[in-house]
């Protein structure tokens, strides 16, 4: 099929308007292509009858005139000398009879010159009017064609459309069951959420609940390493106190021969409460030295005892008060009775002046 811009080549190429390259390309499809060759020869005989669908024209009036005036003999004069005034020329007939046909033969040829011309001028502007009707021709049986192209592209569209309607619908119902089955699993994912946030309340309380917790106990903690670091600091300087007891002892004493018993608190509203008891057997007699025992009541007394397994129930060695600022005492005792053996060391809280057998709680022991 001959494409429309290969039409416009081929009209132009029979009015001879092809130029240069053009015109070689258009010369080399033409050898190529039958049916181009056929088609530029169609136009080039269109290109040729246009000059005969013009009408004749007859040449005008004053043509005539002005070809027999070009052609009429003129006055010589004379150059040499001036002729008299009175002397007038008048042209020969015989002259005019000679050159009269020459003249109808010249305003013919111009007339049939310009009736050429005029003949050429209307054939070229008929050939390109009858190449314009067939590149119209052409272009509406293309459009034509198109048309029915088109007409039958929608056509098929439409049968495809309804082919596709019905499972369309199809689809359609199964995209409203899935759309239900979405919106039910929506609302399982908005009641999971709503669980969830419930859920998350609820763990929110109980971490702050324990983040109290922890803060009591992180407090309690610092309490317990803080009343242990001063208890330690005391015990501490209890032992360094015993020790410069046992030092200011051992200077005065034979401390091969005495009984030194370190007495522990029994007490758990006092745990830091402690005692050394020095005894000496040779001269029944010894020292109690005590620290961070709690103040006295007015009628109270601390009162020590001296375990002997040779007596059912220990011997008393006298009473003693504290400090009520630092709990601290240094007591000289005697036993009431004779000691053999010291199995253990004791302080009671009794009444005040002190009992014959313990009564009150035990406050101290040491063995």
């Amino acid at each position: 099929m001959i494409d429309e811009r290969r039409e416009e080549n081929t009209a132009l190429y029979a009015f001879d308007l092809l130029e240069g390259q053009e015109r070689t390309r258009f010369e080399a499809d033409l050898d190529g292509d039958p049916r181009l060759r056929a088609l530029a020869a169609n136009f080039r005989n269109t290109a040729a009858f246009l000059a005969y669908t013009a009408p004749a024209t007859p040449p005008p009036a004053e043509l005539r005139a002005r070809l027999l005036a070009s052609v009429a003999p003129r006055a010589q004069t004379q150059t040499a000398a001036p002729a008299p005034a009175a002397t007038v020329i008048r042209p020969d007939p015989s002259v005019f009879g000679r050159f009269a046909p020459w003249a109808v033969a010249a305003g013919l040829a111009v007339a049939a010159t310009w009736l050429g011309q005029r003949y050429l001028s209307v054939q070229s502007e008929a050939r390109i009017l009858r190449d314009q009707q067939a590149m119209a021709d052409v272009a509406l049986k293309g459009l034509g064609q198109q048309l029915e192209a088109e007409r039958i592209v929608m056509r098929r569209q439409l049968e495809e459309l309804g082919k596709s309607s019905g499972s369309a619908s199809a689809q359609l119902q199964e995209a409203k069951a899935a759309a239900a089955a979405l919106s039910a699993q929506l609302a399982e994912r908005d009641r999971l959420v709503a669980d969830a946030r419930a859920e998350t309340g609820s763990l929110r309380g109980q971490l702050a609940k324990r983040d109290a917790d922890l803060a009591q106990l992180s407090q309690r903690i610092v309490a317990l390493t803080r009343d242990t670091a001063l208890a330690t600091r005391e015990l501490n300087d209890a032992r360094d106190r015993i020790a410069r007891l046992l030092a200011d002892m051992k200077s005065e004493r034979d401390l091969a021969n005495f009984k030194i018993t370190m007495l522990a608190s029994l007490v758990k509203d006092s745990p830091q409460a402690n005692a050394v008891a020095v005894w000496d057997p040779a001269k029944q007699e010894g020292i109690l030295q005590v620290e961070k025992l709690p103040a006295l009541a007015a009628n109270q007394d601390y009162q020590l005892w001296v375990v002997d397994p040779q007596y059912p129930i220990p011997v008393d060695a006298g009473v003693f008060t504290v400090d009520p600022a630092s709990g601290a005492a240094r007591f000289d005792f005697k036993a009431r009775q004779p000691v053999a053996a010291v199995a253990a060391f004791a302080v009671s809280l009794e009444r005040k002046g002190g009992v014959p057998k313990a009564e009150g709680p035990m406050m101290l022991l040491g063995k």
